[in-house]
């Protein structure tokens, strides 16, 4: 059988501060939410494109280095997930971001495999990165 959607749930003490970056600053499109007893709350939203990139530990440490310029980005878990968002210009995205409440980790850096990658904590403590891809021209 093959699998027709993939959700990434992310757990955060600060919902509506997660809920006003991801849909709000980021732009995700809210698809649904519901609320159950006890205050609990969920919104599903969607963006237009998704992958899931599988990565061992020594190449989440090779893009922690190459995003931030150092070794030991701290990690809350053992298991680490970062959430990548393409975008059109990662300069611009990075410093709206900032405005609309996440924190710098690093500003944009060229990689070596061509994108412009800017690493942010959104709100609700998730570590995201913001990445272009860069034309031929732009290397």
């Amino acid at each position: 059988m093959t699998v027709s959607q993939l959700r990434l749930v992310l757990e955060t003490d600060d919902l509506d501060a997660a809920l006003a970056f991801y849909r709000d600053v980021l732009g995700l499109r809210e698809r649904e939410a519901f609320a159950e007893e006890d205050g609990a709350r969920v919104h599903i939203l969607e963006v237009p494109s998704a992958t899931l990139e599988l990565a061992n530990p020594q190449q989440v440490r090779y893009i922690d280095r190459v995003e931030t310029g150092r070794e030991g980005v701290a990690h809350a878990y053992p298991l680490t997930v970062r959430v990548a968002f393409e975008v059109a210009d990662a300069a611009t995205a990075s410093s709206e971001w900032v405005a609309g409440g996440a924190q710098q980790v690093a500003p944009p850096v060229q990689t070596p495999w061509r994108s412009l990658n800017a690493r942010l904590e959104a709100p609700g403590g998730m570590q995201v990165t913001a990445f272009q891809e860069l034309r031929p021209d732009q290397v």
